[in-house]
């Protein structure tokens, strides 16, 4: 066919199809494309352009919309906006599962045009999409496109673009598709409020009288003005600025500083000279490091930046450090030098520092120290400081300029931490406004190009290791070798893993999991003849997601029965793995047996006491076994480790930020980590290192792992680069090694400005600068700084403290039901997970009192250690909060309102929002929503996990993760008055009564009078918490009436209301009409209620309405009847005309204004006749 033919062809028949002409403007309302923002790429701010929504319409009212359009000068879309501003409320359908499109019974609408047609019409539909720089997706709701939508996907991909089926809504657009749209969920739930009025005219009360008061004290009343953020950390700083001194005092303390130098010089040539120290530098010398002394001295004070890569076993940790602080003492200038060495863990800081102290002849705290949180040792002459990254990154806080420090050294910087990647953005930058400073960058591993480029070119050091020949036996091996046989039945991890079955079985899998998606095409294209059929055949059955237990429980006999003494080091993918493994291992007669096998576990969770256990030698006759993460790979050295078994996987974090989800699965991990766990078996002589996974496996691994700044959400990072004043956190983040995604920033900075902690131009609020002084997440931050206004601090610590730290409640396998029914005592039924954690605490307090701690946590499942860590960092926050000023030195004036359980669970709201969920009862389930995520489901650890029903509307959350599906974690059910009140920011809606949070996600809908007073209560108190956080001295709790107002409607509301469902409708008036309704039987559920609709709408000038009725799986009949664009669904009933009726019931309800909550409010009939009446006097 000739191109002009063609073309005129599908100009005629698209034309013919959907009733539109060459002219833009009608084309646009023919096919009703309605300007709308772009899907929120974060999840509260949309991106700044605007797309049309395309929705398909039937073909006379195409035809009949072109010419409103003909005879209009409005906007062609101005008839749509008109009807969207004349209706508010929302017609609402009951949630049913039955969301398919093949169960309609009696349904009017068909199949409509072929799929060849409708592939030809969306193909012109794709490719104007493309066209128009202004328009950004398209979206339908037809069946005829759902039912295509395989063809039409594949279509969209060839064209560049991305597509995703919601339910009964397809997308196709510019720009990725998250799993989830709020905006397309035509069954999100929205909320009706409703309060007993006796309670309403009190609050009302309280409220008029605080008002009164206010303005009586004017005057008097401080001012709410945000002060200036640019002076906030300057006073701050004043106590670390360093005035310059005069003459006579510089002399005074160069001569002070000599004599300490030389009295330093002298100690350590002593200690050298002595018999201990010529035995301890003989074993110093004997380290690979000792060759490179010299060269590595040399470089340093040559350059400011030096990176120095070296195998494991080096000593470039325990050296260095020390090779630049015995330079600096031998020139006498040992008082003036101050090292500061980061480690990525506690357990790495603490280890080091000892062993580095031991080595100097010294006690800890001397000239060497440490400082992690929660613990230090450090003295007025210590020169060498150990500490983690974080530790380093709060001394920038107060001293931008790192005052006193010469050397820097950041150790292990090739495990990309989020931590490290940002101190070393501050390093650079700091770098030229200090060049006596020297920086020195340590890496385990053979990447130090990046590190050397990123600093400008910096000179490289390599130290080349020492170690015995380590053999590597992969899976093909080891199942040759041992004979061991792998079935689909014994690979299931049974011990531990039952929480994970039942979470794989609420969330089936559509897809194969990450692990096993990555080795698919490895295992297929092996070559594994030279193999018994055993082996073969054993291969074929391996499956790459189960740990392997079962396997690692026969390698370990195998090692313990065959071969030579040395301890074992296993590599496992997190605490709850290690825990199960050990369980299991401890029942077997071999491994099981103390008095052959000591069995430890290796976690940075762990108390240094029980983590110190893994470097001691056992007794002769005893092997030892250590279960570890990916912890050992670099950051501890066990010296006496001779096998390593890796199971070749690590628990990592990833984030997905299009769905501003994280995530947390296991993944295989890199090549680099590879080589390192096997480094650790060939430390005191050749090793063997079994690696649970087949060659070719490996093979496929990636080199280096991602870096931790691009997998983790970074609301803590943005914080701290706005605390110290580091600009535009984009532009800042811009300057890493990698830089994350834009969308990842900005999500970050979204959630900042809805807590609060930064305003609309991206500054530092009052709150995000106290939020900035406390080492804790900014929610959680939050909830510590509300407790302390509000007088509840101590269950608000212990809260936080219990997040910070491990869950103390153990769920030992054998004893899972026990552990569950212990925990369910401390909920009392209260469907809290925080509440239940401040009642074990408190009992455990308790407990301690009466010297019975331990059995306390032995009988309630408790952990002991947990529990003390716990008690620990409560201290730490009522040190720190007392020095904001928040808190009153007196604890029991600190905990006035301790007791109040819903003031603490309000406070709790307040930290954990936006982390929020609807919580809909069934009747045999519960429903749970999110903003980014749609459906979720509770982790099974949670108290309200194990609740049939929850009499709350609402959950509010500390953590979500994704594991197949998505899964809350720790949450505590809210009320209506709680979520409004301590929640986010509320704006109000389109109509009276209409009050919506996070960009109109949540929407409630109450009496006027009702939003106006939670809309004044939310103002006043927001207020005084902000001249609070201004000024601490200021009293708030001297408004006796706000906050008696307050803590009345969040103890006394019964959570009356109700859940509604639906797309928004047009604005109705506020003005009733009743002389029609007054004719009209009101009674829905009369026999003639399909009669009675139809004169109802006739008499308004509307056609006759349609019923669609589909009969749902338990046999019943369930009808919407759709008139002017309107939908109403009713209940489910025995037969289809019951059906038909009860939807019509519903229509009518609506129409008369008699749903339950708004009874006499509003009479959407009147609009229905005010509308035909102003048709009829336009002559349409």
């Amino acid at each position: 066919m000739p191109t002009s033919s063609l073309v005129f062809h599908t100009y005629l028949r698209t034309t013919t199809r959907l009733a539109v002409s060459l002219k833009t403007s009608r084309t646009l309302h023919t096919l009703r494309l309605r300007p709308r923002r772009h899907l929120p790429l974060s999840q509260f701010s949309p991106l700044p352009f605007q797309s049309f929504t395309c929705f398909a319409v039937s073909r006379p009212a195409a035809l009949e919309n072109a010419k409103l359009a003909s005879r209009r000068s409005s906007p062609p879309s101005s008839h749509w906006f008109q009807q969207t501003k004349e209706f508010g409320r929302f017609a609402y359908d009951d949630y049913s599962e039955d969301d398919s499109d093949g169960g309609d019974a009696g349904s009017t609408q068909q199949l409509g045009s072929s799929t060849l047609d409708n592939l030809d019409e969306w193909k012109w539909k794709l490719t104007m999409l493309l066209r128009n720089q202004d328009e950004q997706e398209v979206v339908s709701r037809e069946r005829k496109d759902r039912r295509d939508f395989e063809q039409l996907s594949a279509m969209a991909t060839r064209m560049g673009l991305h597509s995703r089926q919601y339910s009964k809504v397809i997308v196709f657009s510019k720009a990725p598709l998250p799993n989830y749209r709020h905006d397309l969920d035509d069954k999100r739930p929205q909320r009706e409020v409703v309060l007993p009025s006796d309670l309403q005219k009190d609050v009302d009360f309280l409220l008029k009288r605080h008002l009164a008061h206010k303005t009586n004290i004017k005057a008097a009343f401080p001012s709410s003005s945000v002060p200036n953020n640019n002076g906030a950390l300057s006073n701050r700083e004043m106590s670390f600025r360093h005035f310059e001194p005069s003459a006579k005092m510089s002399v005074v303390k160069e001569r002070i500083l000599l004599q300490k130098s030389e009295h330093l010089q002298k100690r350590q040539q002593d200690w050298q000279d002595s018999p201990e120290g010529q035995k301890m530098m003989e074993f110093r010398r004997s380290l690979p490091a000792h060759k490179e002394r010299d060269a590595l001295l040399k470089t340093i004070s040559e350059n400011q930046v030096v990176v120095v890569s070296g195998e494991t076993g080096c000593g470039k940790t325990t050296q260095l450090p020390q090779y630049i602080l015995e330079s600096e003492t031998e020139a006498a200038r040992g008082a003036s030098c101050s090292i500061i060495c980061t480690q990525p863990r506690r357990i790495s800081a603490m280890s080091v520092s000892e062993r580095v102290a031991a080595e100097r002849g010294e006690e800890l705290g001397e000239s060497v120290g440490y400082k992690v949180r929660l613990e230090g040792m450090k003295g007025r002459d210590t020169r060498l400081l150990f500490c983690t990254t974080g530790i380093l990154l709060r001394r920038l806080l107060v001293d931008r300029e790192l005052r006193g420090v010469t050397h820097v050294i950041v150790d292990e910087i090739h495990e990309r931490g989020m931590n490290e990647d940002f101190l070393l953005i501050v390093l650079k930058d700091l770098l030229p406004r200090r060049p006596d400073l020297r920086l020195i960058l340590m890496s385990a591993t053979l990447n130090a190009e990046l590190f050397s480029s990123y600093f400008g070119g910096a000179p490289m050091l390599h130290i080349p290791g020492f170690t015995y020949p380590v053999r590597a036996h992969f899976l093909e091996n080891i199942l040759e070798t041992t004979r061991y046989r792998l079935t689909p039945f014994n690979q299931i991890d049974d011990y531990g893993q039952e929480k994970v079955w039942k979470m794989q079985k609420q969330a089936q899998r559509k897809r194969k999991s990450q692990i096993a998606s990555a080795v698919e095409e490895s295992v297929e294209g092996a070559d594994f003849v030279g193999y018994s059929r055993r082996t073969q055949d054993s291969l074929s059955c391996w499956n790459p997601d189960s740990i392997g237990f079962n396997l690692i429980e026969h390698v370990l006999c195998h090692i313990c029965k065959n071969e030579r003494p040395g301890a074992i080091l296993v590599f496992m993918t997190g605490w709850e793995d290690i825990n199960s493994l050990k369980d299991q291992l401890q029942a077997h007669p071999l491994l099981g047996d103390a008095s052959k096998v000591l069995v430890l576990a290796c976690h940075g969770s762990m108390a240094s006491s029980e983590q110190r256990l893994i470097f001691d030698r056992p007794p002769d006759g005893v092997r030892k076994i250590v279960l570890a993460t990916n912890m050992a790979e670099t950051s501890i050295t066990i010296n006496d480790v001779v096998f390593v078994v890796d199971c070749g996987k690590a628990k990592e974090t990833s984030y997905d930020a299009l769905n501003n989800t994280p995530c947390l699965l296991p993944t295989w991990i890199s090549k680099a980590a590879a080589r390192q766990r096997k480094g650790r078996a060939g430390r005191v002589q050749p090793g063997e290192c079994y690696h649970l996974y087949p060659r070719c496996v490996y093979d496929a691994f990636i080199d280096y792992q991602l870096p931790e700044l691009l997998r983790t959400p970074l609301q803590s990072l943005c914080l701290q680069i706005k605390s110290l004043q580091l600009g535009s956190i984009a532009d800042f983040l811009s300057k890493a090694l990698e830089a994350p995604e834009p969308l990842s920033v900005q999500n970050a900075i979204d959630y900042l400005k809805t807590i609060g902690a930064l305003d609309e131009n991206e500054n530092l609020t009052v709150l995000g600068q106290n939020l900035s002084m406390l080492p804790v997440e900014p929610k959680l931050g939050k909830m510590l700084i509300l407790g302390a206004i509000f007088k509840c601090l101590d269950p608000i610590m212990t809260v936080v403290a219990g997040l910070s730290a491990r869950d103390p409640f153990l769920m030992p396998y054998d004893k899972k039901d026990l552990a569950e029914s212990a925990k369910a005592q401390f909920s009392a039924r209260e469907f809290s997970d925080h509440l239940a954690l401040v009642r074990a605490y408190e009992g455990w307090k308790d407990a301690e009192k009466r010297q019975s701690g331990h059995e306390y946590c032995w009988t309630n499942f408790l952990s002991l250690q947990t529990l003390k860590a716990t008690d620990s960092l409560k201290r730490q926050f009522f040190s720190l909060l007392k020095d904001t000023g928040l808190v009153d030195p007196d604890k029991e004036l600190s905990n006035k309102w301790s007791h109040d359980e819903h003031l603490i669970r309000a406070i709790i709201c307040s930290g954990l929002f936006p982390g929020v969920c609807s919580v809909v009862n069934k009747d045999k389930s519960i429903m749970l929503k999110t903003m980014e995520d749609g459906q979720v489901l509770l982790n099974l650890n949670s108290v309200n996990a194990q609740e049939p029903r929850i009499p709350y509307p609402w959950l509010v959350f500390n953590e979500k993760m994704k594991v197949n599906a998505v899964f809350l974690r720790d949450s505590t059910a809210v009320s209506d008055s709680v979520l409004l009140l301590f929640g986010g920011r509320i704006l109000r809606g389109g109509v009276d009564g209409h009050l919506k949070m996070l960009g109109g996600y949540l929407e409630f809908f109450m009496k006027p009078a009702l939003s106006d007073t939670y809309l004044c209560l939310k103002r006043e108190l927001n207020e005084l918490v902000h001249i609070k956080l201004t000024d601490p001295k200021f009293d708030i709790h001297s408004f006796v009436d706000l906050l008696t107002a307050v803590r009345m409607v969040i103890t006394e509301d019964r959570c009356e209301g109700r859940f509604v469902y639906g797309r928004q409708l047009p604005t109705p008036s506020k003005k009733t009409t009743k002389a029609t309704s007054a004719k009209v039987n009101k009674d829905s559920s009369s026999d003639n209620s399909k009669n009675q609709l139809q004169t109802l709408l006739h008499r308004a000038g509307h056609e006759t309405p349609v019923y669609k009725t589909r009969q749902l799986k338990n046999n019943q009949f369930r009808s919407t009847v759709i008139f002017n664009s309107l939908e109403f669904v009713g209940q489910p009933c025995n037969n289809k005309k019951q059906a038909e009726k009860d939807a019509a019931g519903e229509a009518i309800q609506w129409l008369m204004g008699d749903t339950p909550s708004f009874q006499g409010d509003i009479s959407h009939l009147s609009m229905f006749m005010k509308k035909t009446q102003k048709k009829r006097g336009k002559g349409i």
